[in-house]
């Protein structure tokens, strides 16, 4: 019988007669116990299996110890939890709350623990397109990972169904680490990088497409769109769609698009001496009164224009005749909206809360490390980023539960560090798994509203 050895005792400054000691004889214990929250998040609409199922498991069941759903559930909740590297699994593995994603209270074999380690979800990253290689057998398929990305916005429109949604484009740089498959240097960034799509309504991601980083903006834009609209439309057929991006996204293509299936856009016109010249009067008129009055001045107007080439027809322009001390700031938008909608409005109430679909992005990159793609194949890297989309639903989710309290629009990082870092003792036996909290949490009452959200 090998013997027990009684844990090192630390000794520390005291004070007033009494000794501080510490020692690592807590027994079984956890900082991740709102992992709880998560698994109940990701069970209640089976996210976790039916995102398993975009993969084709080719593996030996005699010799599989991890199902695809128990890899995928461990890998989206690690991003939440914050663990944005695969070498954190290997200590992750041993976590006894995050084992209960694969409904497991520990190793049951004396060579495995409870959830996978690097090697195994390094090789699920790198599940190849088709038919699986000698090595990976485990195989994917992208198209079902994006359709599932918007299937899951449709079920979270729980009531009656949405009079009008608004879908916002958007790019980002995301910086490559080494030589690696689509790195490219981009001029505008200053840097080798990808240059992922986003697609989002409100802060739900539909669409997250992984691109080369010598990537035109709005390559791949329309046949996301078309994907999306037809789902959306699929669900809700008299759904009012509105699509709003910045300039790099005015193109004939996509608004020819919108016009063909009934969709309204607000979309950005980068400014040039032609439409400078257009606006010069009310430029002139904005000068003169924000010199008079010594502060910004906003004028708006409207015309119908179209570029010498690349636009089919005319479109209505709105333009932000702006005069700041010093200089003018001209805006323009063309927008297929009626005349109804004065442009001041347009502008400031439909075009500017775009800017929404940047600090969504932003959460990705930061929160939900959206940036972390650092494998060499491009495949790979496209994995990782659907795997921080999922995170980003799963917060989400969990944000909708909390509404009307401090944390309804607390941040990914926020959630993660108020509501799913709490420490706790586990303790198991024959028929129970008891997860003791810290009695002194102080959003005890917010975790008990996000429980009772559950399903009984």
């Amino acid at each position: 019988m090998p013997t027990q050895r009684k844990p090192v005792s630390f000794a520390f400054q005291g004070f007033r007669g009494r000794k501080v000691t510490a020692a690592f004889n807590g027994g079984t214990i956890t900082s991740h116990a709102g992992t709880l929250l998560l698994r109940e998040i990701g069970r209640a609409d089976s996210l976790f299996d039916r995102f398993a199922a975009c993969f084709t498991d080719h593996r030996d069941p005699a010799r599989t110890e991890h199902s695809v759903s128990t890899l995928v559930a461990q890998r989206i909740v690690a991003l939440a939890l914050g663990f944005e590297d695969l070498n954190d699994h290997d200590h992750l593995r041993h976590d006894p709350v995050l084992g209960l994603l694969g409904d497991k209270t520990g190793a049951t074999r004396k060579d495995c623990a409870a959830l996978a380690g690097k090697s195994t979800l390094n090789r699920l990253e790198h599940a190849p397109e088709g038919e699986p290689g000698r090595y990976h057998r485990i195989g994917h398929d992208p198209q079902a990972m994006q359709a599932l990305l918007t299937d899951l916005f449709i079920e979270s429109k729980a009531g009656p169904p949405p009079s009008r949604l608004v879908l916002d484009i958007d790019c980002t740089d995301d910086r490559t680490h080494g030589r690696q498959e689509g790195r490219f240097f981009h001029g505008y960034y200053g840097h080798y990088c990808f240059l992922p799509l986003y697609i989002f309504c409100g802060h739900h991601p539909l669409a997250a497409v992984l691109r080369p980083g010598n990537t035109d903006p709005a390559r791949g834009a329309v046949e996301a769109l078309d994907r999306i609209v037809t789902q959306l439309r699929q669900c809700w057929p008299g759904v009012e769609l509105l699509v709003r991006a910045d300039s790099a996204y005015a193109r004939e293509e996509l608004m020819a698009f919108c016009e063909a299936r009934n969709i309204h856009y607000v979309l950005g016109v980068a400014k040039n001496d032609r439409l400078r010249r257009r606006i010069a009067p009310e430029l002139l008129a904005a000068k003169v009164e924000s010199e008079g009055r010594r502060r910004p001045v906003r004028l708006y107007t409207e015309f119908d224009h179209a570029t010498r080439t690349s636009w089919s027809r005319f479109r209505r322009v709105i333009a932000k005749c702006e005069h700041i001390p010093g200089k003018s700031n001209p805006r323009f938008v063309v927008t297929s909206l009626p005349e109804t909608i004065a442009p001041r409005t347009l502008y400031e109430r439909i075009y500017c809360p775009r800017g929404n679909a940047e600090n969504a992005i932003k959460e990705q990159q930061l929160d939900l490390f959206a940036g972390r793609t650092s494998a060499t194949p491009m495949a790979a890297n496209q994995l990782r980023l659907v795997f921080s989309a999922l995170a980003s639903v799963l917060m989400i989710r969990l944000r909708a539960a909390l509404a009307h309290t401090r944390l309804a629009r607390a941040t990914a990082g926020s959630l993660r560090l108020k509501l799913l870092g709490i420490g706790a003792r586990v303790s198991v036996s024959v028929r129970r798994v008891a997860v003791a909290m810290d009695a002194n949490h102080p959003f005890t009452a917010e975790f008990a509203r996000v429980h009772a959200s559950f399903p009984t």
